[in-house]
């Protein structure tokens, strides 16, 4: 069997530049996985379903759980020959913090998401991108306001540790220097 992937996770609130700079990665020949939130969003909204989080944050929980477990799993063929990083936008930890931004923290949701959280490790450095207000804006997916999105940077802050993993704080910086301060602390691995 051939070794995993390094598995990276950006995380954050919402805003903080977390897709930039995933989409800076991936210019640079890195392998990586999009948010799970989002591609869940974009498709309920194409197909009409109430898995969203203004409709049905339970639903829209599980949604993003699958989406995240199936994007962990097919990191193993992401590498390409020689398996390099793979980078993802979010990871299942992230789920977790938002069962507990919502309030169902305690349910069968969130028992799903440890029981998955245990199962599939990422690098034991997860990257957070501090709260950003002033790069924040809304669109078609992102309907939180800045209380919001920095009360999600605060779960985040909270969810990974608990979950056995290092934070690494991203520097508010520009995308290459952000890239660069990756690069580096992954160099010693």
């Amino acid at each position: 069997m051939p070794p995993a992937p390094l598995r990276i996770v950006l995380t954050g609130g919402p805003g903080s530049g977390k897709t930039t700079l995933l989409e800076a990665l991936a210019a640079r020949g890195h392998a990586t996985a999009p948010e799970a939130g989002r591609a869940v969003i974009l498709q309920q909204q194409v197909s009409g379903g109430d898995a969203l989080p203004w409709r049905n944050p339970a639903r829209f929980a599980d949604a993003m759980l699958e989406h995240a477990v199936a994007t962990f799993d097919a990191a193993d063929n992401a590498g390409g020959p020689v398996l390099g990083p793979v980078f993802f936008d979010r990871g299942i930890g992230d789920v977790l913090g938002y069962l507990e931004l919502v309030g169902l923290a305690h349910g069968a949701a969130a028992q799903r998401c440890r029981e998955a959280a245990r199962r599939r490790r990422y690098h034991a450095k997860v990257f957070i991108a501090p709260f950003w207000p002033e790069i924040y804006v809304n669109d078609a997916e992102r309907k939180q306001d800045l209380a919001e999105a920095e009360a999600t940077c605060a779960v985040m802050a909270r969810v990974w540790p608990a979950l056995g993993y290092d934070l690494v704080w991203l520097p508010k910086a520009p995308v290459a220097e952000r890239v660069a301060f990756i690069m580096t602390n992954l160099a010693g691995r």
